[in-house]
């Protein structure tokens, strides 16, 4: 009873303050206390949902708004060591190879010369390259993210060494006017591939923001909650990642197929372009404008 009478308490406070003093430190303190409370009251209270579908509808989105500029930063770095690569490979004719490496940028030449210049998604066995490719995205990503652990400098530079591969390799197939082709299959897969290495990176940037920017909590607090937080976020990678596996071992392996001169079979063009626009609208979905309506909601 007593908790109950200094709770209503303080969201008259937290009324007030916030009518009179929306930008006060004191307002986000009377705040923090009184949401501790509430949480001891109610936390024997029955859901109406589970506590695994809160965690997604809630938890996840109203963590993700709080590292949006994070985010922001991190895909417009990304992108940038992007343009380097296309930069790069414009510029030097060598710079591809020394990025890719002979032996792989011999072997795509060879296929584009055959006709068959997504040859590389039928080299294995769709099972085979599901279990593969997703393991070793999820390893990389949390690689991205332990990065953090080091100021974000690791972090950093997987991001450098992917973002130029990725400039290189798309700037070899619009040389040879596969441009738009190589749209159309391998974004099948790369959209969630490579906008959830993205969201990795940031999981490591957060980390290194909570050891470079503790703020008024001690630098042992703030590096935990910046663990938490990235855990969270790498946790919804796991599926995205999964999915992103799932299309490039069998949906890109008979798209390819496609535009293979000795074969007709494949998937429809429109059906790689719904998959692509619906794997970009639910990133932007889940992970920007969902957020950013619950937060105004919640405001």
């Amino acid at each position: 009873d007593e908790m109950a009478e200094r709770f209503i308490t303080l969201v008259d406070d937290l009324s007030y303050a916030k009518t009179f003093y929306p930008q006060s430190k004191a307002t986000r303190w009377i705040n923090g206390i009184a949401a501790g409370i509430y949480l001891n009251i109610y936390k024997n209270k029955k859901e109406k949902y589970s506590k695994l579908l809160l965690f997604w509808k809630y938890e996840l989105p109203f963590l993700f708004k709080k590292y949006h500029k994070i985010l922001l930063f991190t895909f417009l770095l990304f992108t940038l060591f992007v343009c380097i690569g296309v930069f790069g490979s414009i510029k030097e004719e060598g710079f591809i190879r020394s990025v890719l490496g002979d032996g792989y940028v011999d072997m795509t030449e060879e296929n584009i010369a055959k006709g068959d210049p997504f040859g590389v998604y039928k080299s294995d066995s769709p099972f085979y390259m599901f279990v593969r490719i997703a393991i070793n995205n999820i390893f990389v990503a949390f690689l991205m993210a332990i990065g953090g652990m080091v100021a974000g400098v690791a972090t950093m530079y997987f991001m450098w060494s992917n973002g130029l591969m990725l400039g290189c390799f798309q700037y070899m197939f619009f040389a040879k006017g596969l441009g738009i082709k190589s749209v159309m299959v391998i974004w099948i897969h790369g959209t969630l591939e490579i906008l959830a290495i993205v969201i990795a990176a940031t999981a490591g940037f957060i980390i290194a923001n909570s050891i470079l920017f503790p703020g008024t909590y001690s630098r042992l607090i703030s590096l935990k909650n910046g663990l938490k937080d990235a855990l969270k976020v790498m946790l919804v990678l796991v599926p995205v990642f999964i999915t992103a596996a799932f299309f490039e071992s069998y949906v890109t392996h008979l798209m390819s197929n496609t535009y293979d001169k000795e074969s007709n079979a494949g998937i429809p063009v429109w059906f790689s372009a719904t998959i692509l626009a619906v794997s970009l609208s639910f990133i932007l979905w889940y992970f920007v404008i969902y957020p950013i309506r619950l937060h105004k909601r919640k405001v």
